[in-house]
């Protein structure tokens, strides 16, 4: 009996420390990519102000006669579509999740949910595909334009990528309300309904608000849908209809081209650094929401 106590007990400090390692391990390759992105986009400002890098427009560096490595038109690039995205996904996300928690039958629910979780395993590269023979002529034909790969476009695929994300956490958040404030407010004499408009989801608007965070930070890092449908140009855009370059598009393009240790190629990097702080920021917002919702359960 005492063997098997300390051998249980051993087990157990090895699960401890197993899940210990990994949480470690975690923070060092997080550490490690921020370190890397520091080591090589800091040189770029050795040649480049940091005023130009973060307030110009113009982002040409492979001009011979007049190179420019502002990055404002790219970052509003990038912020144009995931907001356009959030616009997409939000209202339709939450529809579903408070559909899938509060209307949906039991055997309804079983179905609809891995469906919308498989959604999340549709490579990017299929999105993007879609949207350029699929969404694009739409847009192109109800909009008159001349052809469809804009903000527009990639503000739609990034909404259906980031909708099983939104749909997922947001429907936990309702399903844990709980029963008695629905009860509370029927027994007052009003319908479901309105229960689940005034009562349900603003008792779970903290994990709702989390659910748009952690899908805005999805829509932020998205790559080849965006670099597929929207167009890819650099330009700062004028409108919704206008084409458009994101940051991580615009790394994908240039990055396996440019000569190393070269200005052009320690930009990407910069680049790559500020959408790291862009990211982080968000999931960090992300997670300080949910933490307080997890403490007000």
């Amino acid at each position: 009996m005492q063997k098997r106590g300390k051998l249980s007990k051993f087990k157990e400090k090895a699960i401890e420390w197993f899940f210990f390692g990994n949480g470690i391990l975690a923070i060092i390759i997080l550490i490690g990519i921020f370190t890397l992105l520091l080591k090589e986009g800091l040189p770029t400002f050795q040649e480049v102000s940091i005023k130009e890098f973060l307030t110009s427009t113009d982002w040409n560096p492979t001009s011979y006669s007049n190179r420019s490595y502002g990055i404002v038109s790219l970052v509003y690039s990038t912020l144009l579509v995931t907001v356009g995205s959030l616009i997409f996904a939000v209202p339709l996300g939450i529809a579903c999740a408070a559909y899938l928690a509060e209307v949906a039958h039991p055997r309804m629910r079983e179905i609809l949910k891995p469906t919308v979780e498989i959604l999340a395993g549709i490579p990017s590269v299929v999105i993007g595909f879609l949207g350029i023979v699929l969404v694009g002529p739409m847009i192109a034909k109800v909009f008159n334009l001349s052809n469809g790969l804009n903000a527009i476009n990639g503000s739609i695929l990034l909404g259906v990528m980031a909708l099983p994300t939104i749909i997922s956490i947001s429907e936990d958040a309702i399903s844990a309300v709980p029963e008695e404030y629905k009860q509370a407010s029927l027994a007052l004499g009003t319908n479901e309904w309105h229960t689940l408009i005034t009562v349900t989801l603003p008792a779970a608007l903290s994990g709702i608000i989390a659910a748009v965070m952690l899908g805005m930070g999805r829509a932020i890092g998205e790559t080849m849908a965006v670099l597929m449908a929207t167009g890819n140009a650099p330009a700062f855009p004028e409108s919704i209809f206008d084409s458009v370059r994101t940051m991580t598009a615009t790394i994908a393009v240039e990055l396996g081209e440019v000569p190393y240790n070269t200005t052009h190629y320690y930009s990407l990097f910069a680049i790559g650094l500020v959408l790291f702080l862009m990211t982080f920021v968000v999931n960090l917002i992300s997670d300080l929401v949910l933490h307080k919702y997890g403490e007000g359960e």
